[in-house]
């Protein structure tokens, strides 16, 4: 989605940071979401796909996804599927892309997402 008059304004990222991105407009609405409901935590999750999309500092927040939803095909290629959980039921999942160094987005919400339904 390219950027509107208005629209905030992100920091790029520094030499050892990844980029992130939305996959589409449906994470972009949950991102928002989560911003209205948990702005402080999802500033946190922020921080830390930026810096490690791997982290395993906080095991039960932030891990790869297990069996089939543990990788996902984007563009061709196949990335580590991961999820972050930012509240209780808010939770974003991401595909790492080492190559760009780019974090994608590809779901964002205040509830779980249907594929673990």
């Amino acid at each position: 989605m390219s950027p509107k008059r208005g629209d905030r304004v992100a920091p790029p990222p520094t030499a050892d940071e990844f980029d992130l991105r939305f996959s589409d407009t449906a994470a972009i609405k949950g991102w928002e979401e989560l911003e209205r409901q948990a702005a402080g935590n999802l500033r946190r999750a922020w921080e830390d796909l930026r810096s490690d999309p791997r982290s395993k500092k906080h095991p039960g927040r932030q891990h790869r996804l297990k069996g089939t939803l543990g990788q996902a095909e984007w563009k061709g290629a196949v990335f580590e599927r991961w999820q972050c959980e930012v509240t209780g039921g808010g939770r974003i999942w991401y595909l790492v892309d080492d190559e760009r160094r780019t974090v994608w987005l590809v779901y964002a919400g205040t509830g779980h997402p249907k594929a673990t339904e």
